[in-house]
């Protein structure tokens, strides 16, 4: 039997250490939290290569005497509690006693502090959970603790760490959570010698957001409050119609920390329950204040998991909170319409520089031009060039006659507009010196006589009848089809459309590292994107297919996947981006579609066997036969 022994000291402290160590940003979590505990009102983080090689954190709180500066790096070494009792009621971020020795039991560490009523502060050098030196030294009021070579004695945990600029993204991360859950504490970031953020500290919750997360995010916030059962809920949620992707950007904090609760989170989501589209999420920065006796923070050394006595008390303070906030906070969107004499006002352009046409409305072959399916596809028809007076009267719905109508150099007036939204029949169009390329004739092989278009059902599903079958088509799911195979036949040459005003999408900072690292890719999918900073991303291109208002909502779809499955490798992301945007450009249920555009698209389809499945996996088409049909009708 092998013999038990106990382990030494430094071994001890290195296992400990792997629970709360275990990146810089780890680090940096804990300086900042007992910063905070020691009553800081100014603290400044700075690290470089990431928080490898270099951390350092100061603060103007109370300081450290000297003679309790040994006691501090010692394993359960705390002042913030001393009986059993105390754990009921525990409102510091810090408790255990770890986080101290855990860091110099890894990393040379180098504290410099001195409390306010001292005249002489102190020095103190421990490296690998040894004393170096403890001596006089001059400093301001406040702590200092510098954290220097993380894991230099560990190299097996050191392969473990990313590169420096997404160690330096999670650091950052956990400055921005820090700073919301204590707006009147000001926090300075450097971050390899330059300032990235800093937070006035003024108390002000939505100035706290704005300096964070910028002043777009902001704007989408309303007010949210509630209070009941012994737990008042405050902070900010986003509008319905600025809903994100994923959870990433929901926030709770509990008495000032940090905390993950899925009872939070379920309590937003049923808030926001018809209020806003299925599949998206609510943003939110909510501070949950109760009896610490009702919680228990103990749970894990991170501290950021903690059980609820009453979790239907919870859940109905967040619900509550939620529902208020958007009866009285959630006004409808506005729209700025220009009036004749503002528009009239500026100069016109020369006609030459400015060709302004009657808006058309979004048809389904704006999303798909007829023709641009890409050449690898066999069954492909070859593209027929007709001019929109030469379509077929009875398939041209009336509400397209303005865009048939001739380039003008001029601004045509509201009672212009009126007169070519009438009947085609009334106002025949003008030929169009511009001709639009569609597929008007079928592929090898689509049996142009055995095909009838029947019509449209719900605004979603086109019926016709093919080759004896009635076939019903999704129109939604093989729109996607169709742009996602073309994207991927595209890939690494595609053509993107310049914005006309750059988007600017603000990410967390775990997503936005990820994106960081797959700029290229993003390149190879038709966008041209670059860091803005602080956890921001600005877009300047987009793939063809991809609306301009639809951009950030793809990247911050695009950026959650990529930060959440970070083991895919390229080709897999790169699938995963032409599944986002061919999602987001294709034509939705409900859209309508003229006649001769659902008959020209069918034909399409049915010429093309190997599209059967949409990118998701669902069916684009129904066939019954004529028999299968009459069976249910008894007729058979």
């Amino acid at each position: 039997m092998p013999k038990i022994h106990v382990l030494p000291k430094q071994i001890a402290e290195l296992i400990a250490a792997g629970e709360v160590v275990e990146r810089p940003a780890s680090v940096v979590k804990e300086l900042l939290e007992n910063a905070i505990d020691a009553g800081a009102t100014s603290v400044t983080a700075e690290i470089k290569n990431g928080g490898i090689s270099y951390i350092r954190v100061t603060d103007n709180g109370c300081g450290i005497a000297r003679d309790d500066i040994r006691s501090a790096f010692l394993s359960h070494g705390t002042s913030k509690i001393s009986a059993a009792d105390d754990l009921n009621a525990i409102m510091t971020l810090g408790f255990r006693g770890e986080a101290l020795p855990s860091i110099s039991a890894v990393a040379r560490v180098e504290v410099l502090t001195r409390a306010p009523e001292d005249e002489i502060g102190t020095r103190y050098l421990i490296e690998s959970g040894e004393e170096v030196l403890l001596d006089d030294a001059g400093c301001p009021a406040g702590t200092t603790v510098i954290v220097r070579d993380i894991f230099y004695k560990t190299p097996a945990r050191m392969k473990f760490l990313k590169k420096d600029v997404t160690e330096a993204n999670a650091v950052a991360g956990v400055l921005d959570r820090l700073a919301l859950s204590h707006p009147e504490v000001s926090f300075r970031f450097i971050r390899e010698g330059k300032q990235t953020l800093l937070t006035s500290g003024r108390g002000d919750l939505l100035q706290c957001v704005r300096e964070v997360f910028g002043k777009a995010f902001a704007a989408d916030l309303i007010p949210a409050s509630y209070t009941g059962s012994g737990i008042a809920v405050t902070g900010y949620i986003s509008r319905p119609a600025a809903a994100r992707p994923n959870r990433n950007m929901q926030f709770f904090f509990l008495n000032n920390r940090l905390i993950r609760t899925g009872t939070g989170s379920a309590a937003l989501t049923e808030g926001y329950k018809n209020a806003m589209m299925v599949g998206k999420f609510p943003a939110c920065v909510l501070h949950l204040t109760l009896d610490p006796a009702q919680v228990d923070v103990n749970v894990h050394p991170a501290k950021t998991e903690v059980r609820f006595s009453d979790e239907r008390a919870v859940f109905n303070a967040v619900y509550y909170a939620c529902k208020n906030a958007l009866a009285e906070g959630d006004s409808p969107k506005q729209m700025h319409t220009i009036g004749k004499a503002e528009a009239f006002s500026a100069p016109p352009a020369p006609a030459q520089q400015l060709h302004m046409k009657p808006a058309r409305p979004k048809t389904f072959w704006q999303h798909i031009p007829a023709g641009s399916l890409p050449a690898s596809q066999k069954n492909d028809p070859p593209p027929v060039r007709v001019t929109p007076a030469a379509q077929p009267s009875a398939h041209v719905d009336a509400l397209h006659a303005p865009a048939m109508q001739a380039p003008s150099s001029e601004v045509q007036t509201d009672e212009e507009l009126l007169l070519h939204a009438q009947p085609a029949q009334q106002t025949p169009p003008a030929p169009a010196p511009e001709e639009i390329e569609i597929t008007d004739a079928p592929a090898t092989g689509f049996d142009e006589s055995a095909f009838r278009l029947v019509g449209e059902a719900f605004q979603t599903y086109i019926l016709c009848e093919y080759r004896g079958k009635l076939v019903i088509i999704d129109k939604h799911a093989a729109h996607e089809r169709i742009i996602y195979e073309r994207l991927k036949a595209e890939s690494g040459a595609r053509s993107a459309q310049a914005l006309l005003a750059p988007v600017t999408v603000t990410l967390p900072k775990e997503d936005y590292a990820a994106m960081l690292e797959q700029l290229p890719l993003l390149s190879r999918a038709g966008f041209e994107a670059e860091d803005f900073g602080n956890g921001a991303l600005i877009v300047q291109a987009c793939p063809m297919e991809l609306s301009a208002d639809d951009v950030p909502e793809v990247i911050a779809e695009i950026a959650g996947r990529f930060a959440e499955k970070k083991q895919d490798v390229s080709f897999e992301k790169l699938d995963w981006i032409f599944h986002s945007v061919s999602c987001r450009s294709a034509i939705k249920a409900g859209n309508f579609t003229s006649r001769y555009e659902m008959e020209q698209f069918a034909k399409q389809l049915l010429s093309m066997p190997e599209i059967r499945y949409c990118p998701h996996g669902r069916p684009v088409l129904i066939e019954m036969t004529q028999r299968e049909l009459e069976k249910n009708f008894g007729r058979v």
